[in-house]
């Protein structure tokens, strides 16, 4: 008997990976970090590659490593590096590092040195997220100082990358604006006298939408589980993550019982209460407080009084609730339940954070599909 879970849909993380790849010409990078969203990040990959996926993106060099280790062979970026970490153990695992200045380069040539092989780097510029990646007037000494360093063997240049601001607003003139600096920059790597097999730029949403930025390889992470980066549009994608627990206790109480921490919630008449055991220790937003949606017994409710850590409470009214029933967070929507849109929604936040919130270690991944564990 299971107290609560997250189940995912591995076949969902199939289909949705296969629509993605047959939308665009380019190779296809599923972005598999921060645990794949909350969903995993092997199974999440392994089921990516199986639908046709070319490579595997992730953010920190354990990350890739992990993978790694997993036995996947596929070809990795990993592209958020701080100075002083050990690069040589991913250039020998043949993981595609990022670099954005000429100390990461410099960082990265000591690796290519320690591990006996060239480095594979992706020179990334700010086209105007002003977060990573080199401005465009230190593109031209990067751009030098790589040539440089790929001539004298120690690392191959293998792709430039930018990542959009604007992309889940189509049609906002800032992705137009960043697109023309980004092609900008390719001038820029076209007289350097580099010649890298892989320009990419489009993330989930201009995958879906701008086919003109797909370049040689486009990189959609949402999407990959099924959730949409625009609002409002569902692009024929199916979210592959449930999260449930089961009641563990009831109780009548009579009207103008203050409910949890603070009191912030008072039952309007006598009511049947449902304490479910999930907080924010296990993924719940706090301020999901009075806002979240559940559905128990066949009908949507919201969260009364306060997210504990480990626990909050539904009123249900003078509906029947007993300890055992399942009360479903979210899901594909399908039976009714809410959405992890309807949570961001109700919450004030992004699909992306409502998943990647349930990548904890307490409450079970179940994983269900072909490729399931």
């Amino acid at each position: 008997m299971w107290q609560a879970e997250v189940r995912v849909d591995l076949d969902a993380i199939r289909d949705n990976v296969a629509r993605l790849r047959a939308g665009t010409s380019a190779e296809l990078m599923a972005v598999v970090k921060g645990d794949g969203y909350g969903h995993g990040m092997v199974p999440s990959a392994r089921a990516a590659l199986d639908a046709g996926a070319d490579w595997l993106g992730v953010c920190t060099l354990d990350e890739a490593l992990t993978l790694r280790r997993a036995g996947i062979t596929a070809p990795v970026l990993a592209w958020l590096l701080d100075p002083g970490l050990a690069l040589h153990e991913g250039v020998a695992a043949g993981v595609d590092l990022a670099a954005a200045s000429r100390p990461q380069l410099d960082e990265m040539i000591g690796a290519s040195r320690r591990a006996d092989r060239p480095a594979r780097l992706h020179l990334k510029i700010d086209t105007g997220l002003s977060r990573g990646g080199a401005t465009v007037a230190d593109w031209p000494a990067l751009l030098d100082a790589a040539a440089k360093a790929q001539a004298d063997g120690l690392v191959e240049v293998v792709g430039v990358w930018s990542h959009f601001v604007y992309a889940d607003s189509p049609g906002h003139p800032t992705t137009d604006r960043q697109l023309a600096v980004f092609h900008e920059g390719l001038a820029m790597v076209e007289r350097s006298g580099l010649r890298p097999r892989y320009r990419h730029l489009a993330n989930s949403a201009a995958t879906l939408t701008r086919p003109d930025t797909h370049f040689d390889l486009v990189r959609p992470g949402i999407a990959v589980y099924g959730l949409s980066p625009i609002a409002g549009e569902q692009f024929g994608l199916r979210p592959a993550m449930t999260a449930r627990a089961r009641v563990m206790l009831t109780k009548r109480v009579p009207a103008g019982t203050g409910i949890s921490y603070g009191h912030i919630y008072t039952t309007g008449d006598e009511a049947n209460l449902a304490v479910v055991p999930l907080g924010y220790a296990d993924g719940v937003p706090r301020h999901a407080s009075n806002v979240g949606p559940v559905q128990l017994g066949g009908r949507r409710r919201t969260i009364s009084g306060r997210v504990c850590m480990d626990q909050f409470v539904l009123d249900c009214g003078s509906d029947p609730v007993a300890a055992g029933d399942v009360a479903t967070l979210f899901g594909s929507g399908v039976d009714g339940e809410p959405t992890a849109d309807d949570w961001a929604d109700a919450v004030g936040t992004i699909n992306y954070e409502i998943v990647t919130r349930f990548g904890g270690v307490r409450v079970p991944r179940v994983y269900d599909g072909e490729l399931a564990p």
